[in-house]
């Protein structure tokens, strides 16, 4: 297995625009093809947009949403990669024959589409149908994943993940910087943004603090480093509707070290190469092989109704 070259982006995408989103995603994979990416990520609903989905009727939902591999921006990414030889991962809404709706994430190369996943813990909209499965497929010689947003915080879902052979999860998001429950979370005010060149202390103050960066990086290491896998986190940076995200687009390595991430305001990437070796080395390969099914395969595998609750999307009729 040789080295895998992967980039990771960040950009301000526009709601609805899939005409302008399709065009950065094909500006920085151009780029990051000409510095040597094997593939580059996106973010979640990086075609598409995403927080404005939450005031959409279904109707409209169909009309954003396309059918995969047969819908245009499919099409277009396909273009993309095989334009630039390079693999491109990015997220929109889908929508399949009996106008079920979804959230998707494809994986294309020059020859079409390689991969296609649908969120499993999806909550934007209420017209979302769940996904039903997990997703493993093959990228020059490496096994790798998908699993969207909220997905990664089902701690299970990464785990098995990993057990179906994954040995690099792409994490697309769309997160951070909205109330929670947990201290120190909330919302950034979006005037930071726009005041962002005259005052970029207060503005990085608020997108490292425990409303952005520092809670991402209480878990996200973990996930890496328990599983022993390389996680590719793509976010978006800037407004997405009347939200502001602070990017941190990322790449870890098996031992929960991060090893480039975004730290621009601008549409960006930066690149990691993924080394086989540490797959190996790491921790978390030995804890897997530790594991004792017998003790906890019942406990897992009990009954249990799932339960979902997103505290900002309750809260956002009575403001």
């Amino acid at each position: 297995m040789q080295n895998l070259k992967i980039a990771t982006a960040q950009f301000e995408n526009r709601s609805g625009d899939k005409a302008y989103n399709l065009s950065v995603i094909e500006k920085l994979a151009q780029q990051a093809a000409a510095a040597g990416a094997d593939a580059i990520a996106f973010h979640e609903c990086s075609v598409t947009g995403y927080t404005f989905a939450r005031y959409l009727s279904k109707e409209q939902m169909l009309e954003l949403a396309e059918r995969i591999p047969d819908g245009a921006s499919v099409a277009r990414l396909t273009e993309i990669a095989r334009r630039y030889d390079i693999v491109v991962l990015a997220g929109l809404f889908e929508k399949d024959e009996n106008d079920d709706l979804f959230k998707a994430y494809v994986c294309v190369d020059k020859n079409g589409l390689v991969a296609k996943y649908r969120k499993l813990h999806p909550f934007i909209n209420p017209h979302l149908t769940p996904g039903d499965g997990y997703c493993v497929f093959e990228l020059k010689g490496w096994k790798c994943g998908i699993l969207i947003c909220y997905d990664n915080n089902v701690i299970e879902n990464v785990r098995a993940t990993t057990l179906l052979g994954a040995q690099v999860i792409f994490m697309p998001h769309v997160t951070m910087c909205t109330p929670s429950t947990r201290p120190g979370a909330g919302f950034v005010d979006p005037a930071l943004w726009a005041n962002r060149e005259a005052d970029p202390t207060s503005l990085r103050l608020e997108f490292d603090g425990l409303k952005g960066r520092a809670w991402l990086m209480k878990w996200l290491p973990a996930r890496a480093y328990d599983n022993g896998v390389y996680v590719v986190f793509s976010n978006p940076i800037g407004m997405d509707d009347d939200q502001l995200k602070n990017g941190c687009s990322m790449l870890l390595d098996p031992f929960g070290d991060v090893l480039a991430e975004c730290r621009t305001w601008e549409d960006s990437f930066v690149m990691a190469t993924f080394m086989p070796e540490k797959l190996t080395q790491a921790g978390g390969y030995r804890y897997l092989k530790a594991r004792r099914p017998d003790l906890y395969r019942d406990i897992l595998g009990q009954e249990h109704r799932p339960e979902q609750k997103v505290v900002w999307l309750e809260d956002q009729g009575k403001e």
